[in-house]
């Protein structure tokens, strides 16, 4: 499984045309205590850049947005009734959805994790 990341603090975890999203450590500990997460529905198609998601916190509601182009295959339920899980653990059991890749290519424009953690250490 390979990982990349985005400038607005998203992960993806690639394996094979099959992918999970959710948003990096740095993001919620930037947005605090989450309170609710409104996932992209099943079967919807997102496309690169696009709010598919919003994340809502104590802070404020940030809008989480596909890495790349595809079709939502899974939303993680288990966020509706806990949605500490992205604060808690953002790269692991707080993943915001799964999706079928429509691009591979479009990968070609993130950043792996040594980059991303550059990109982080400049901010």
């Amino acid at each position: 499984m390979t990982r990349y990341f985005t400038k607005d603090h998203e992960w993806i975890a690639v394996e094979g045309s099959e992918a999970t999203v959710g948003i990096t450590d740095y993001a919620q500990s930037q947005l605090g205590d989450i309170t609710f997460v409104e996932l992209p529905g099943e079967g919807s198609e997102v496309g690169k850049g696009d709010s598919a998601s919003v994340v809502d916190s104590v802070k404020a509601a940030s809008d989480v947005y596909a890495p790349v182009s595809g079709k939502v295959t899974l939303a993680n339920a288990a966020l509706e009734e806990q949605p500490e899980l992205v604060n808690t653990d953002p790269e692991g059991e707080g993943w915001l959805w799964k999706m079928t890749l429509a691009d591979a290519a479009e990968l070609d424009g993130l950043m792996d994790e040594a980059a991303y953690q550059a990109y982080v250490a400049e901010l």
